[in-house]
């Protein structure tokens, strides 16, 4: 901009227009400047006064503060507001980043993507057309590319990134019924609703699949009842036996399958599904082959144990989660399908936005590949990360997050106090502090209160779970700093409270 021009608005803007000092712009580069620095020293301060996973403080006790808060006060600075946000959150912020949080499926981030997030929301790009994004649009297709080619498609596949798995499994749900409707019963769900056969659809899963595949039938206008959960092994893998068999009764019932779901990467013990196996019967049947590996995609970046996941190149559609194994800030992740000719089943076409004859002019829109309009440049952490760490340097972290997880159980299984229930092929382990076995103790109270005061210490942090009834704590190991000795001494923490859980009762 012209220096005498920008001079004249700099001295009449106050004025004529108050508070156009905020405003992300080119006469306001000290103002951005200056409130980022702040920002960047209230993260630096709490990397440096974080000691724990997390404070400790209850939800009633943290309410009480935002009592005290007018949203419609005047305006406060910088430096009051920062101070405000540190007592209202930042001092009790869960550290996804120290070695001792092994709870959620939340990783620790990495720096060239916490970079490319400054970008992404100051330069505020929307992804859904080319003439809001730009370079952004081949960016993030270039990404997919990438990301495809990873999984074994061939070049007919493609993608959009998402807002997080469970919007992954929804379109994956939403591209079966509608393939399936159109193929089988040449009835366009899309034109004309769902067809009167639609409540005798039918989708398989393992009883250990993530809920948001129930959920999704339920949006779908499929009800819950068209989901059939398949039992595991011992192992809490599908059993693709009683898949099969399971398939040939919904059939022999009068139902209609259309389409099974394997997890490579379950969220409670995080083991992969035999992907072969689904993968043979899915085709046996004419069934849409879903995989949700939002969890294991990591795979994708170690030849070590890329075999793990062997397989999911023969899905139909695959759900990737960048922010859970990529080391991604929330949210980034990803929808891949084996035909890119499969999202024309929802593609809509709108003048204002992307009319048709952009499709002859060779003008990429993303929204034609999206249940999402306005949406985020999310690929740019992604490609930072790869661009600085690579690859084979994420895969490395992969490597070491599963080395971990193998040494944690060793330690359970040479421990007495413990009872371990799975194995991992990943890195989440289900387990629980076992009592003296010559004494009556409620082992549910027990590991539910060893959990609760964990949470009310924040000196470790682990989640729990529910497997047949009975309650059970989880590690989930996504943190390459975590060792065995950060293991070691969560588990003597564990024994710690249980063993006073024992003594007061």
């Amino acid at each position: 901009m012209n220096t005498v021009i920008t001079e004249q608005i700099a001295s009449e803007k106050d004025s004529l227009f108050p508070n156009l000092e905020n405003l992300f712009c080119d006469i306001n580069i000290h103002e951005y400047q200056n409130a980022m620095h702040k920002a960047q020293q209230s993260v630096i301060a709490f990397l440096e006064e974080t000691h724990q996973p997390f404070s400790g403080v209850s939800p009633k006790e943290l309410r009480k503060q935002f009592e005290y808060i007018d949203l419609n006060a005047p305006p406060i600075s910088y430096d009051e507001l920062f101070d405000e946000v540190n007592d209202l959150y930042t001092q009790h912020a869960v550290a996804f980043h120290h070695p001792k949080y092994v709870a959620h499926l939340n990783c620790p981030v990495v720096i060239p993507a916490v970079v490319a997030e400054a970008m992404i929301s100051s330069i505020n790009s929307s992804l859904d057309t080319w003439d809001q994004s730009a370079g952004g649009t081949l960016m993030e297709q270039k990404l997919i590319e990438w990301t495809c080619r990873e999984i074994g498609f061939d070049q007919s596949s493609d993608g959009i990134f998402t807002s997080g798995g469970s919007q992954s499994n929804l379109m994956g749900m939403l591209l079966a019924r509608d393939h399936f409707s159109i193929k089988f019963l040449n009835h366009n769900i899309k034109k004309d609703g769902l067809p009167k056969e639609a409540h005798r659809f039918r989708i398989f899963v393992s009883e250990a699949a993530h809920f948001s595949i129930q959920k999704s039938a339920s949006m779908l206008g499929l009800g819950e009842q068209a989901v059939i959960k398949i039992k595991t092994d011992r192992s809490f893998r599908m059993n693709s036996v009683l898949l099969e068999d399971a398939v040939r009764k919904e059939i022999e019932a009068g139902n209609i399958p259309i389409a099974v779901v394997a997890t490579a990467g379950t969220t409670d013990f995080g083991n992969i599904d035999p992907l072969i196996n689904i993968s043979g019967i899915a085709k046996k049947y004419n069934l849409w082959f879903h995989v949700d590996a939002a969890y294991g995609c990591a795979l994708l970046l170690t030849e070590k144990h890329r075999h793990l996941i062997n397989g999911i190149e023969e899905a139909d559609s695959v759900t990737v989660d960048y922010h859970k194994a990529f080391f991604q800030p929330v949210s980034s992740s990803g929808f891949l399908v084996k035909d890119k000719n499969y999202f024309r089943l929802i593609t809509h076409y709108a003048d204002y936005l992307n009319p048709k004859d952009h499709d002859e002019d060779e003008i990429p829109n993303q929204v034609n590949k999206s249940i999402q309009t306005t949406r985020r440049f999310d690929a740019l952490k992604l490609w930072f990360t790869l661009r600085i760490i690579g690859k084979k340097g994420l895969g490395s972290y992969i490597d070491r997050i599963i080395m971990t997880a193998r040494e944690a159980v060793e330690a359970l299984e040479n421990d007495p106090h413990f009872e371990l229930l799975n194995s991992s092929d990943i890195s989440a382990l289900v387990f629980r502090y076992s009592a003296d076995p010559f004494k009556t103790f409620d082992l549910n109270r027990i590991n539910t209160f060893i959990k609760s005061q964990l949470y009310k210490q924040g000196h470790a942090l682990t989640a729990g779970t529910k497997v047949n009834g009975q309650f059970y704590l989880k590690f989930t190991i996504l943190n390459p700093l975590t060792t065995i000795e950060d293991i070691t001494s969560i588990l003597n923490t564990i024994k710690k409270y249980g063993n006073e859980y024992i003594k007061v009762n």
